[in-house]
């Protein structure tokens, strides 16, 4: 297993490694506002629950934080493919037309957890005066602890990733366009969208 030291974080006493990717997913959908007015970490880090659950019938819940460095953090909880998941989003690249935000999150699958890195990236160009293109890009790789653990339940990962990949690809086709919508909608001062948790299950 060709594994790289990309970022890490304390977990049971060691550091753990980014290895092998599972997908790299990106989808586009217009915003209705000058690009001028849009500021992406300002959405995102004012995203309310109920606006976060209004993206996707996936999303459960979302907090906001600062983490011990100082950087601001975006907790998010959804269930992708049957398997809740807690995604540990902290802010790497920050700027109003572009976000980058990184986390090592937990998957509880049915054999058990496991932990995936996984890279969120947010962008915006200007289409035209009144129109601006979003841009939602995801990229998930395993971890060394991962990986081992699938070795110990037998299960190759090249099966594990064509499970997910087209799970993880139409959940990002799915959200794209009503996290542009809500851009828009926090961009031109719109209602705030809502959701009912039953309507999740």
């Amino acid at each position: 297993m060709d594994t790289t030291l990309i970022k890490y974080k304390k977990r049971h006493g060691y550091n753990m490694k980014i290895a092998d990717q599972i997908v790299d997913s990106s989808f586009s959908a217009i915003i209705n506002a000058p690009i001028e007015k849009i500021n992406i970490p300002e959405w995102v880090f004012s995203l309310t629950e109920a606006e976060y659950q209004s993206c996707s019938p996936a999303h459960i819940t979302a907090a906001k934080g600062i983490g011990a460095d100082g950087r601001r953090m975006s907790v998010n909880v959804e269930v992708i493919g049957g398997n809740p998941m807690v995604q540990h989003y902290q802010e790497e690249i920050s700027k109003p037309h572009r976000l980058v935000l990184t986390s090592f999150s937990d998957v509880f699958t049915p054999t058990g957890r496991v932990v995936i890195h996984v890279q969120w990236e947010l962008s915006v160009k200007a289409i035209n005066d009144k129109q601006t293109e979003f841009t939602n890009r995801v990229i998930t790789h395993a971890t060394d602890e991962m990986m081992l653990i699938l070795a110990k339940q037998g299960i190759p990962f090249e099966t594990f990733k064509a499970q997910r990949q087209p799970i993880s690809i139409e959940h990002n086709r799915g959200e794209t366009p009503l996290f542009a919508a809500s851009i828009e909608r926090q961009t031109l001062g719109l209602a705030t969208g809502k959701a009912d948790y039953r309507d999740r299950f």
